[in-house]
């Protein structure tokens, strides 16, 4: 008999993975934690039934919420990461020496704890020294803080459920006094395609827009997110993704990739019609 994975994108649209083994399966205070071994993509996480990434492509997600801003903003050494319990985006900070302290916050310990057990690809750097790991409330976290951080990356789930709270104008003020006054924040926006998916990133882009004075979306392509296609935000208090990008030092670097590239960091930022005519909607 085999054994298949389903997501429902929509009532009327899901994603469906063949899988080899049920490799892991806990519910914790918070979720339902789920990994899967899977032929087409390796192992695969969702928590409550929702994809949060796979070994085949999660890399693409990765590198496009880290690099991006840390090619723009010139001098990165305090980062605030929340959410990304996989440890990715915590593995692909950690590739620069310039940053001093990564602090993340995770809710939910035993994501952590499943993700170094079957997803060490992913939860290799959670042991750097630089790296301070709280299992808090981001919210009551992040209030205690003013201009600490260079970077904010917001690494939650889907804007519904118990990530909600990170979809607010409060939230995104919240962020704006714990960056100092040249900081930036970059979240995950979701999925412009199908309707749902649509007004709320409509709406979380109406809110960052009203908090920050540079507020911008960019693209990938993942395959296993709705609709294949997703969008992260860029808000910041001083720099501009094109304009003050720096193509140069971050080729000197000489980190290799497999998604991000200095031609599509500005290619990302062009966007299709249909979308740019959804965002001027609510600016």
């Amino acid at each position: 008999m085999e054994l298949w994975f389903s997501e429902f994108h929509t009532p009327d649209v899901k994603h469906s993975i063949r899988v080899q083994r049920h490799l892991y399966s806990h519910k914790s205070e918070f979720q339902q934690i789920d990994i899967y071994d899977t032929p087409e993509f390796g192992k695969v996480l969702t928590l409550d039934g929702n994809v949060m990434l796979t070994e085949r492509d999660e890399f693409i997600y990765d590198e496009m919420i880290t690099h991006v801003p840390m090619a723009v903003h010139p001098n990165v050494q305090d980062v605030l990461v929340i959410g990304a319990g996989d440890g990715g985006v915590v593995r692909e900070l950690a590739r620069y020496e310039s940053i001093r302290r990564i602090d993340l916050v995770e809710m939910d310990e035993q994501v952590l704890d499943a993700c170094r057990r079957y997803l060490p690809g992913n939860a290799c750097r959670l042991d750097d020294d630089r790296v301070h790991i709280y299992f808090d409330n981001a919210l009551r976290f992040i209030r205690r803080k003013h201009a600490q951080y260079d970077l904010i990356i917001v690494d939650s789930t889907d804007p519904f459920g118990p990530s909600e709270g990170y979809f607010t104008r409060e939230f995104y003020g919240i962020c704006y006094n714990a960056l100092r006054e040249d900081g930036i924040m970059v979240n995950q926006q979701g999925s412009p395609f199908y309707h749902q998916d649509a007004e709320a990133m409509q709406r979380s882009h109406k809110r960052i827009v009203s908090t920050f004075p540079i507020s911008r979306v960019y693209q990938a392509h993942i395959p296993t997110y709705a609709a294949g296609y997703w969008l992260f935000g860029f808000a910041s208090k001083k720099y501009h993704p094109i304009d003050d990008f720096d193509r140069d030092k971050w080729l000197a670097l000489h980190l290799k990739t497999n998604y991000y590239t200095v031609r599509l960091h500005t290619g990302a930022f062009c966007l299709p019609a249909f979308l740019e005519r959804m965002l001027e909607e609510v600016e």
